[in-house]
């Protein structure tokens, strides 16, 4: 009774003491094989990358931009020549990114007058930090006004006043007439510069400034519908006045006036010979008939 069997377990084993499960080999899934970078790379949030609304197309897209150096170019122009998608998925890629605010589009006004539109790419949009660190400017903390009473949906709010135009030493009826003929004329030039009535008032006498400093009108043409943005014009006066007064040339050059024409009198008849001559009323003789006369007295 006392014998032992050296090849039992002294106690039943557990499940904790015995061999844990191999793992099962599934045929599928990835494996990452990382390495890590040193120069050249770009953190990528995860909520980007695996983004449960925006497209696979709009993935890639907002990886690229954001691995984009400042200042490279983004527009839809731009992309389509470096992908292979088309403008009309790109376009629409970039909807989406702009719409979950991994996007923002800026107008902005240039030194020469001309409006273009800035891309802003936000690698965290619900968390905007300094520019310096994402390229995303915070915006300024607006502080509630508190309104005494609210305006009626139905009345429409006054429209903010044209940026002033140079005004023209001389107000003569034919040269106005010239300016607003030419305002009249631009939007043939581009449908975006049809003026109306008001406008056209306001701008005029800038317009004549330009012509009484010797600049033609082709010229003045040239100047305000060159080099336009090419996003819609909300209100084309505003930029043309501001052209109006941002490129004024300078006053022409002072030229001398000319030596007057000697004055060029009627012909006459002679009295003393009946020969025709000019001379003013008070000559009646010709220049013989006088020195014939000075020699005989």
């Amino acid at each position: 009774m006392d014998t032992r069997n050296p090849s039992a377990p002294p106690r039943a084993q557990s499940a904790d003491d015995a061999d844990p499960p191999r793992p099962r080999h599934h045929t599928g899934g990835v494996i990452h094989e990382n390495t890590r970078h040193t120069t050249r790379f770009v953190v990528i949030g995860n909520h980007l990358a695996q983004h449960a609304e925006l497209s696979l197309l709009a993935i890639g897209l907002g990886c690229h931009i954001q691995s984009l150096p400042g200042g490279a170019p983004v527009d839809i122009k731009s992309l389509a020549a470096r992908f292979t998608e088309g403008t009309t998925r790109i376009a629409a890629a970039l909807r989406e990114l702009e719409a979950h605010g991994y996007l923002r589009r800026e107008r902005t006004r240039t030194p020469t007058g001309r409006i273009v539109t800035r891309t802003v790419s936000c690698n965290q949009p619900r968390h905007r930090r300094e520019a310096t660190d994402t390229g995303c400017p915070e915006q300024p903390t607006l502080t509630p006004l508190r309104r005494t009473s609210r305006p009626h949906p139905h009345v429409p709010r006054p429209r903010k006043a044209l940026p002033a135009v140079p005004r023209p030493s001389c107000t003569a009826p034919a040269l106005l007439r010239t300016a607003t003929d030419l305002l009249a004329g631009l939007g043939r030039h581009d449908p975006r510069l049809l003026l109306s009535e008001t406008d056209t008032a306001h701008l005029a006498p800038g317009v004549a400034a330009w012509l009484e400093r010797d600049v033609s009108p082709t010229a003045v043409r040239h100047a305000l519908t060159t080099d336009l943005p090419e996003e819609p014009l909300y209100r084309p006066a505003a930029l043309l006045a501001h052209r109006l007064a941002a490129q004024l040339p300078p006053p022409p050059p002072y030229r001398a006036p000319s030596t007057p024409p000697p004055p060029r009198f009627e012909m006459r008849n002679c009295d003393g010979c009946d020969r025709a001559f000019r001379a003013p009323e008070t000559e009646t003789r010709c220049r013989d008939c006088r020195t014939a006369a000075a020699t005989h007295s």
